[in-house]
């Protein structure tokens, strides 16, 4: 950890003596400037605790994780929902054609079909909106 927070303050102050470099003024003033920054640079650094950092650090983590897997759920939860309802209209769209032809077999079928893909949708949609709580 100590080697990443230093590595960390090394790019800060780089970037702030570089800054300092590349200013419109005298070099002896630049100079006088760039060790000031860095000096405040090092105060700041002695401040730092490294186990309050490693905790953020972790918790962030922690977080980011967290929220990507919801994400995920969230996305699988849509698609769940939309091909669901394609497939319900489907197998409408099936009975509705059965009950047109007039076969009694055909529409008792295609009626049980209908009513088992709203229920096993409805029951996945149900599980994966569970999981996501």
């Amino acid at each position: 950890m100590s080697k990443n927070l230093g590595k960390v303050m090394a790019g800060v102050g780089l970037g702030v003596g570089l800054g300092v470099l590349f200013a419109p003024e005298k070099g002896s003033v630049t100079r006088k400037k760039l060790t000031n920054k860095l000096n405040e640079l090092c105060e700041k650094v002695k401040e730092i605790d490294p186990g309050e950092v490693k905790d953020y650090i972790e918790n962030q983590i922690e977080s980011i994780k967290e929220e990507l897997a919801d994400l995920d759920k969230e996305k699988v939860l849509k698609i769940a929902k939309e091909k669901g309802k394609k497939i319900v209209k489907k197998s409408e769209e099936l009975y509705k054609y059965a009950v047109k032809k007039g076969t009694p077999i055909l529409e008792k079928a295609t009626d049980e079909i209908r009513l088992t893909a709203i229920d096993v949708l409805n029951s996945i949609t149900d599980k994966l909106e569970n999981t996501k709580k």
